[in-house]
């Protein structure tokens, strides 16, 4: 192996580290960033650290076994926000930046915890969600508190009256909704700016601080209707303003400097809900007029980049007003990479940092018109850069596992294109053992996304790192339905799940076996969601592979309908069938109705809080293939894990999950 240097290994996990949700300071002397980790217990852990452009010094905000996140400059940029889990659930709290020792401050105590911390234009009042149920208080006595952390834990029946009760990411909902409330940050008085049925986000406050833009679904029936709205709320109480017209799903609504109008993002609802391409709209608030500014732009706006190291830890910012008031800058996502981009307001478009990279955040300051972005690529899990916008320049700020990786060797992936189905274009990555040998023969794995509305790319993926460095080539693709293509591209899998995409991945092997340094005797694939799915659909398909590994993945549309957080309106669109007006075409995408042809060496991973793909699903599988008998299946079981368990889940389950898979495939395939 080069220089000496060690494969990577899944225990590696414990030690690589990221940056993550930049803030410059208002004088942009200063940026205030989240350092990701998981410490000695094995637990998550972040925290805030200060860096000081003028030289180059940093500063260990905070410590301790926690996780903070979300910081945000006060106005004058003597405080620093966050959001911390230090007093159990998740608060707001403060630090003094100029104090020789700052200590944290906690602002806020909500029973149900606080989150998303936005200033007031006049440093004095902070703005911030929490989960709440009709009747809780912001505040609550100590044994009120305890009290109901008692009856949610200890809950012997769970009244369900709406459809949306459960979440894979929050678990049941408890008939909580999120609002929104306003602390004083000098005497803790907090005050709601909402109320009610529906969940409402915070965008932001308006220059004279007399409104706040948020996003919320405030519909009639949330269940069956998923629109989400744009309004102005007066901060002092009074009438609402609604900006949009309940045609689609807007979010992220932000002032423009003067508040003359107001910029968010979003997509029309037509008969798609997720296949959809958000786009950047601006309001005037003046003459009420809507404007889309990317309408003719085919591409995603947002980081829609999967990865397996960054996640949790960095809110989605949206889009930034210029210095001028003349466009705005944002992230989009196209062909395998992420970038920032700028839209003017007389529709011009064009890119402000590209590269073979993954931009997942940044921070602008519109004086000095610089910025500092989170970046990733194949070798980088998430460092900081900075970028002169007026002379191009670039600096890198962090490099936060270089101590690691000087004594591992990774593998820079090399980009394919290859023709799949109807002779349209695929883009895939070829990932080669870090030691590689001219003339030698090896074995590969095909790895597919999840989404599928996503796109695999330029970002830095560990499990594809410890695939290649036990000596298999890697291949990873986006076929059609991801991301990145264009929205025909994106939709052309709705309705034909293990169609045409499955021509593409097959057209992928096709292109890897043809290359003289693959076995195509020794072949493995592997997915999760979608991609498991979809590797539960190729061994119903074909015996072409020696081993398959599937994660929290779906086997039946029919009972998935039922049991998914999302699967009555998820089936609807991406199969086009529900199980009353079509189940045989539901069925005929079920994987589990292949079952009897499988012959492929299975191993089936699921984690048993999955309400996404709930573990039902797996259950099946396992259940079919073992009676059926005709191929090794082995199931295993992560308690207390959800849908995104690989990604950000426990991290001894997530390495457990690796070596398991490592295991499998040298089994059957090495």
């Amino acid at each position: 192996m080069s220089d000496n240097k060690r494969g990577i290994t899944a225990e590696d996990l414990y030690q690589i580290r990221y940056t993550s949700d930049p803030q410059l300071s208002p004088d942009g002397s200063k940026v205030v960033y989240v350092l990701n980790r998981i410490n000695e217990e094995r637990q998550y852990q972040s925290h805030l650290i200060l860096y000081s452009r003028e030289d180059n010094r940093t500063t260990e905000l905070t410590c301790g076994p926690v996780r903070d996140s979300y910081p945000r400059w006060s106005p004058d940029g003597s405080k620093l926000c966050f959001v911390s889990n230090r007093s159990g659930k998740s608060q707001i709290w403060m630090l003094a930046i100029n104090e020789s020792k700052p200590v944290p401050k906690m602002i806020t105590d909500c029973p149900n915890g606080a989150s998303a911390p936005l200033w007031s234009p006049d440093g004095k009042q902070i703005l911030f969600s929490s989960w709440m149920k009709a009747g809780d208080k912001y505040h609550a006595e100590p044994a009120e508190q305890e009290d109901c952390n008692h009856k949610q834990n200890a809950e012997k029946a769970i009244r369900v009256t709406k459809m949306k009760y459960k979440s894979d990411e929050l678990g049941f909902l408890y008939e909580k909704n999120r609002q929104l409330a306003i602390v004083q940050v000098e005497t803790g008085e907090i005050r709601p700016l909402t109320t009610g049925a529906g969940d409402h986000t915070a965008g932001s406050w308006s220059p004279d601080g007399k409104w706040v833009a948020i996003s919320a679904n405030r519909s009639a029936n949330p269940d069956l209707q998923h629109e989400i709205d744009i309004y102005l709320v007066p901060v002092d109480g009074g009438e609402w303003r609604k900006i949009t017209q309940s045609n689609g799903t807007f979010g992220m609504p932000r002032f423009s400097r003067d508040g003359s109008k107001l910029s968010f993002v979003g997509s029309l609802i037509d008969k798609h809900l997720y296949g959809t391409m958000k786009k950047i709209w601006v309001a005037d608030l003046i003459t009420g007029t809507i404007t889309c500014l990317t309408a003719e732009w085919d591409v995603q706006v947002g980081d829609v980049t999967i990865g397996d190291v960054r996640s949790p830890g960095h809110p989605d910012l949206g889009e930034v007003w210029t210095k001028e008031g003349e466009g705005l800058l944002f992230l989009a996502s196209q062909r395998g990479r992420s970038g920032i981009w700028k839209a003017t307001l007389d529709g011009t478009i064009s890119q402000i940092m590209d590269g073979e990279q993954n931009v997942f955040g940044f921070s602008y300051h519109a004086e000095q018109d610089c910025l500092v972005a989170a970046v990733s690529d194949p070798l980088i899990p998430g460092d900081l850069f900075s970028i002169d916008l007026q002379t191009g320049e670039e600096a890198r700020l962090t490099d936060v596992n270089r101590e690691l990786f000087q004594h591992i060797a990774l593998s820079s992936p090399e980009e394919i294109l290859f023709t799949g189905a109807r002779d349209w274009e695929i883009q895939g990555w070829i990932m080669k053992p870090p030691n590689f040998v001219e003339g030698k023969k090896y074995p590969a794995i095909l790895q597919i996304h999840g989404g599928p509305h996503s796109m695999y790319g330029q970002t830095f993926f560990h499990e594809f790192q410890l695939l290649a460095a036990q000596g298999y080539v890697v291949l990873y693709t986006n076929p059609r339905g991801s991301h990145g293509y264009g929205e025909r591209f994106m939709q052309a899998c709705c309705g034909d799940y293990g169609g045409h995409d499955f021509d593409d991945l097959m057209a992928g092997v096709e292109v890897l076996c043809q290359l003289d340094y693959i076995d195509e005797n020794r072949l493995g694939v592997a997915g999760g969601s979608y991609g498991g799915f979809m590797t539960n659909w190729i061994v119903g398909q074909t015996d072409r592979f020696k081993a398959a590994v599937t994660d929290r993945s779906i086997c039946n549309w029919v009972s998935f309908y039922g049991v998914s957080d999302i699967g009555y309106y998820f089936s609807a669109e991406e199969i086009q069938a529900d199980p009353f007006s079509n189940p045989e075409k539901m069925w005929h995408h079920s994987p589990l109705r292949l079952a009897s042809q499988v012959k492929t060496p299975l191993l089936i991973m699921h984690g048993e809080r999955d309400y996404r793909c709930p573990i039902e699903q797996a259950e099946q599988l396992f259940i079919t293939l073992q009676h059926q008998g005709k191929a090794p299946v082995s199931f295993i079981r992560f308690p207390d894990a959800n849908h995104e368990m690989s990604r950000s889940g426990d991290p001894s389950q997530r390495v457990l999950r690796l070596n398991y898979t490592v295991e499998w495939f040298n089994r059957y395939v090495k």
